[in-house]
């Protein structure tokens, strides 16, 4: 199981304890508190783009989804790549790194899962590598990429990994906000499948950063809309730190099943503030460039 307990993008907040819900308030209190005395800077920045549900099948097909950002309905989502024709229904099993111990970064802090989420994205791209240094280099450059939309505590939110990723040599991550699990981690899956790229997940009400390396499924989600997913590899940056509420995590590329997933991946609800095209929402960066343009 992947765990957390305190807000893992930098400035999202503390730890969801709850007695009685007291914690959830003082966690609201406190982020504002914190916003109110060193605000994040007022300027633009990526959108979020919100997928709407899609229909269910009717017969297996190329998955059809429609994406808006900030409202508007004239944003397509991700290209999907030319189908052969047959196509053989057949269980898939896919993971883009041989071996998840060589490209795995643990956290250098409590607050760091973001800076380390885009470090393991980055070795597994080739573009850097899992030192100490380089994950304290990204995380001093996020002057550079904060934005109040974007985390209203400052410090790391989901477009800021984008723009990190962007910077150091893999441009294309949109933000996505979805209004149901099961197709935000089949978009993941289709992108992965599609364009050999890793997913970034923001799991526990978009406190924590995962990376996605691969998924099962009972047929390629990018070739059968009625594919279903059985769960997902994942790097969790919070090894191996044990939490005293949800135990142990899990060691580097494990796989979660989708009973997991459901426990994990939580809708976004952050205690600094609203963030309307994302709260309430599974949100995902999901890659949109193939590993090879």
């Amino acid at each position: 199981m992947l765990v957390v307990v305190v807000g893992g993008l930098l400035g999202f907040g503390a730890v969801r304890t709850n007695v009685l819900g007291a914690a959830d308030r003082l966690d609201r209190v406190g982020a504002r508190v914190d916003a109110f005395l060193d605000p994040a800077p007022d300027r633009s920045t990526l959108p979020t783009v919100v997928v709407t549900p899609r229909p269910l099948p009717a017969a297996s097909a190329a998955p059809v989804g429609v994406a808006t950002a900030g409202g508007s309905d004239d944003l397509p989502t991700m290209p999907r790549p030319a189908l052969p024709s047959p196509i053989a229904r057949a269980p898939v099993d896919v993971v883009l790194v041989a071996d998840h111990a060589t490209v795995f970064a643990s956290q250098l802090t409590d607050k760091d899962c973001a800076v380390a989420g885009t470090q393991m994205v980055l070795a597994m791209l080739g573009l850097g590598d899992t030192s100490a240094a380089f994950q304290t280099e990204i995380h001093d450059r996020i002057g550079e990429w904060e934005a109040w939309d974007d985390s209203h505590n400052g410090g790391w939110g989901p477009a800021s990994i984008s723009l990190a990723l962007a910077e150091y040599g893999a441009p294309g991550y949109e933000v996505r906000a979805y209004d149901v699990q099961a197709d935000a981690l089949r978009d993941a899956a289709i992108a992965i499948s599609t364009t050999d790229m890793p997913v970034v997940l923001l799991p526990w009400w978009g406190a924590h950063t995962w990376v996605m390396t691969g998924f099962r499924a009972d047929a390629d989600p990018a070739h059968f809309a009625d594919a279903e997913l059985s769960g997902v590899y994942i790097l969790d940056p919070w090894y191996p730190r044990v939490s005293s509420i949800w135990g142990p995590s899990d060691g580097p590329g494990n796989f979660e099943d989708m009973a997991e997933m459901e426990r994990n991946f939580i809708r976004w609800s952050r205690p600094e503030g609203a963030y309307p095209d994302r709260d309430g929402k599974y949100v995902v960066l999901i890659p949109t460039i193939p590993l090879d343009s």
